[in-house]
Parts: C-alpha cells; sequence; structure tokens
C-alpha cells in the first residue's frame, strides 16, 4: 500500500494519532466500528430486514415435508412451527440480554469469552468457522441452485455438476459484494427481503383467500394418525428450526448497529415473531391444495402449490424462492464474516483476518476466508447431510451461550444489563437444547456425529499448539502470509478503541 494512501487516510480519521502497530511495517491502524453504519432505512428497518432477509430462504421451501413426516399429522406439524418460532424467540431474547450487555461483534463468541474463558471461545469459533457457518452457506446456496436450475430441467433432476457451479457461482458473487461495501451488502440485503416478502405474501393471501372459498378438508381431524414420540417431535423440530436458523444473526454485528440497546431487541421481538406468523401461514396454505400425502409426495412444496394455484403464472414462485435463498445467503455471508473478523482480532486465528479494507472499509480478509471454505464443502456435500452436520453442531453451541448467561449473572454482577430476563428463558432454551442434541445420537445414531464431536475436541490440540504456546516457528511462517496478503489485499489492522 502506498504512503500517500496511508497518510491521506491517517488525515481524514479524526484523532487518528499514531498507534503501535503489531507488525512494524503497519504504519496504520483502522476502526471498524466508525465506517462500517448501516445508513439505509432507519435502523430499526434495517435490523428487521437482517433478521427477517436472513431467516426467510431455503427453509421453509424445504422444511414442510421434513417435518411433516416425523409427525405425520397437519395439526401436529402447524404446532411444531409455531413452537419452532416460540424457541427462535426465546432464544433471540436471551441473546438480546447478551448482547446488550456485551457489545461486542462475533455473536456467541465474545459471550463465551466473557463467561467461561478463552478455550471454549476458541472452540466455538473453530467449529464456526470451518463447519457451521461455511456449511450453511453452502446448503443455503446449493437449495439456490436447485431451484435456479430446476426450470431448465422439465420432469428431472438438475445434474450435480451444474447445481455445484451454480451454487459455487452464487458464494464468489456474495462474497465480492459484501467485501467491497458494508452499504451495498446491505442494500442488497434489503431489496432480497423486499423481493422473498413478495412470495411469502403471494403464497399467504393466495391461502387465506382459498380457505375464504372453504378449502378446509385437510384441516378436519387434523390430529388423527399423528406419530407423536420424543423421537418423532425431536426430529420435526430439528427440521423446523432450520428453517428458523439465522434467529442470532443480529448479535454478530452489534458493534456496527446504531444504539444496540434500543434496536437489537426492538429488532427480534419484531422480525421473529413476524417470520413464526408468515411460516405458520405458508403451511396452512400448503394444505388449503395438498393433502398430507401429496405434500410429502411433491418434489417442491412451493412449486406444486404454485403450480396448482397460480398456473399459469406458476413461473413466479421458483423466481422468487431463488430471490429468497440468495437473500439469506447474503444476510448469512455479512454476519459470518464479522464472526471471522473478531476472532481474528483475539488473535484465535490468522491476524490478517481481522484487518480492514483500505478502499472498501470492510472486513475483506475474513469474508473472503468465509467464502472460500463454503465453496470447499460444496463440492462432496449434499444438502441433507450438510444439515445433519450443522444442526449437531450448533445447537451444542447455542445451548453453552445460554448457559454463559446464567453464569454470568452470578460471576460478571458488575455488567450492565439494559435488557434483564427472566431467569427461566435461558433455563427451558438450555434443556432444549440438550434435547436437540441427544435426541438423534438416540433416535439415529450415526457416526457422523461421533466426527463431528471429534472435530470439535480436535480444537484443543490447535488452540494448545497454536494460540498457548505459539511456536516460533509457526509465527515464522505466518508473518510473511500476512505481510504479503496485507499489500495484496491493500488492509490495515483495526485501530485499538479506547473506552
Amino acid at each position: 500500500m502506498g504512503e500517500e494512501g496511508l497518510k491521506k487516510r491517517k488525515g481524514e480519521d479524526k484523532g487518528g494519532e499514531d498507534r503501535q502497530s503489531i507488525q512494524s511495517h503497519e504504519p496504520q491502524t483502522m476502526n471498524l466500528q466508525k465506517q462500517a453504519k448501516l445508513f439505509l432505512f432507519p435502523l430499526r428497518a434495517t435490523g428487521i430486514c437482517m433478521i427477517v432477509g436472513t431467516i426467510i430462504g431455503s427453509g421453509i421451501f424445504v422444511s414442510p415435508k421434513s417435518v411433516l413426516a416425523n409427525v405425520e399429522a397437519v395439526g401436529p406439524c402447524l404446532t411444531v412451527w409455531a413452537a419452532c418460532g416460540v424457541l427462535a424467540t426465546l432464544g433471540a431474547l436471551c441473546f438480546a440480554e447478551l448482547g446488550t450487555m456485551i457489545t461486542k461483534s462475533g455473536g456467541e463468541y465474545p459471550y463465551l469469552m466473557e463467561a467461561f474463558g478463552p478455550i471454549p471461545a476458541f472452540l466455538f469459533s473453530w467449529t464456526s468457522l470451518l463447519v457451521t457457518k461455511p456449511s450453511s452457506f453452502a446448503i443455503i446456496c446449493l437449495s439456490f441452485a436447485e431451484y435456479a436450475s430446476a426450470p431448465f430441467y422439465p420432469g428431472c433432476d438438475p445434474p450435480q455438476a451444474v447445481i455445484k457451479c451454480l451454487a459455487a457461482a452464487a458464494i464468489v458473487v456474495i462474497t465480492i459484494v459484501n467485501s467491497l461495501s458494508v452499504k451495498l451488502g446491505s442494500y442488497l440485503q434489503n431489496f432480497l427481503t423486499a423481493a422473498k416478502m413478495i412470495i411469502v405474501a403471494i403464497i399467504i393471501l393466495s391461502g387465506i383467500v382459498l380457505l375464504a372459498q372453504g378449502k378446509t378438508a385437510n384441516f378436519k381431524d387434523s390430529f388423527k394418525d399423528s406419530k407423536i414420540s420424543v423421537s418423532s417431535i425431536s426430529l420435526a423440530f430439528y427440521n423446523g428450526l432450520w428453517a428458523y436458523d439465522g434467529w442470532n444473526q443480529l448479535n454478530y454485528i452489534t458493534e456496527e448497529l446504531k444504539n444496540p440497546y434500543r434496536n437489537l431487541p426492538l429488532s427480534i421481538i419484531i422480525g421473529i415473531p413476524l417470520v413464526t406468523v408468515c411460516y405458520v401461514l405458508i403451511n396452512i396454505s400448503y394444505f388449503t391444495v395438498m393433502t398430507s400425502t401429496e405434500l410429502l409426495q411433491s418434489q417442491a412444496v412451493a412449486v406444486t402449490f404454485g403450480d396448482r394455484v397460480l398456473y399459469p403464472a406458476s413461473w413466479i414462485v421458483p423466481l422468487f424462492v431463488v430471490f429468497s435463498t440468495l437473500g439469506s445467503a447474503n444476510g448469512t455471508c455479512f454476519t459470518a464474516g464479522r464472526l471471522v473478523y473478531v476472532a481474528g482480532r483475539e488473535g484465535h486465528m490468522l491476524k490478517v483476518l481481522s484487518y480492514i479494507s483500505v478502499k472498501h472499509l470492510t472486513p475483506a480478509p475474513a469474508i473472503i476466508f468465509y467464502g472460500a471454505i463454503a465453496i470447499i464443502y460444496i463440492i462432496p456435500g449434499d444438502i441433507n447431510t450438510l444439515i445433519n452436520y450443522f444442526s449437531f453442531a450448533v445447537w451444542i453451541f447455542y445451548g453453552l451461550t445460554v448457559l454463559a448467561l446464567i453464569v454470568m449473572r452470578f460471576t460478571r454482577k458488575e455488567l450492565k444489563r439494559p435488557i434483564r430476563i427472566p431467569i427461566i428463558i435461558p433455563v427451558i432454551v438450555i434443556l432444549v437444547s440438550i434435547l436437540l442434541v441427544l435426541a438423534p445420537i438416540i433416535s439415529a445414531p450415526e457416526l457422523a456425529y461421533l466426527y463431528c464431536i471429534l472435530f470439535i475436541l480436535s480444537g484443543l490440540i490447535v488452540y494448545a499448539l497454536f494460540v498457548h504456546l505459539k511456536f516460533t516457528w509457526a509465527q515464522k511462517i505466518s508473518e510473511p502470509m500476512t505481510m504479503h496478503l496485507q499489500m495484496l489485499l491493500e488492509v490495515v489492522p483495526e485501530e485499538e478503541v479506547t473506552e
């Protein structure tokens, strides 16, 4: 990077006195908080768009079959969808207290660091950076690719090579957009959220019209022949909660929110119940034109609904499903890139991952790293395998993070809590997370779960060698890599923020 550019940047920053750099060749540092503000609509609207846009993605179009298959009746199916929304809201309220108590980006990472120390926080970042976040990104983009390619292969499944190439292309485009500009990524998020809400509104309004016309036959004796057991309910929740995943995404950009004490909880309280109402109404709409058997036999539930209700304009459905999945993928990339950035800032990942682009003022190295790992998951993976792998790992840390909330009620009493939820709420979330982790192991044990646990625990070895002991040979390798990547990407460290 040229000296003139750095001097110019230095002159523009208020209070830009010299700070000691981590490396001798880094003459200037930058502050993400000063530049990455979300200026689109009023902040509440942007926060709600981020939650709704991230949650509503591919899940509502692929999970209804899986939820129904586990409970086998309309009544329990709708109950599970509503209960999943309640659980997501309770979990998000726990995260709202954490997010307003510890206003740092990175989601669960800073909360685990404050409550339990560096080792659990490192295991979370290790698992998230290499398993849960990129696999979620890959799942969403694979879903996008399936819907985008389906119209070109009527009557048969699209080739896997086509699906994987489209998914990889989507990852590349979204990664580039979010690396170039925070505002551009946020504008895209708001546009795609508006687009996906159009198809949601079309399906819901069509269902209401059909109900008004008397299409209620499939709701009679709605609990008859249902399959209710701890195992079946747990697995139904497993699939339903995948559709709700993203309820905690706003906590990943807490530092970039204006007035997070107000806007974070307000966005949660409005956004997640809105999604819950939409999901329940969408499922009701599905059942107005399909019996349980027909829904289970459908290859794409939303497309079948469109063919029966919107013909000859049924092409609208796959088009807007594509927008929906892209919006979810964009929101996931926007927030997960901040986790990589925070982990790098804490010294738990390569330091270059915490650097900020001089030209674009974004955590570009973190976002690029995240997209590259997601592309690797696309090559051998399929949607169902990735969902199982993702869900099992993510609920381990959801439960551990909510446990951190309870622990800090006793160990960090001095911290200000603008939001203080009743203690029963985190207790409920912890108990449900334990059930969700144990249910698949008990009902359908697979080696994949064992591999996932072993991978999480392998982070202890990495932590001991490269974070705790800090082997000199590792530093000798990483320092020149950091220097060259810094010059290639034109990035500098974040400046330290004095309290």
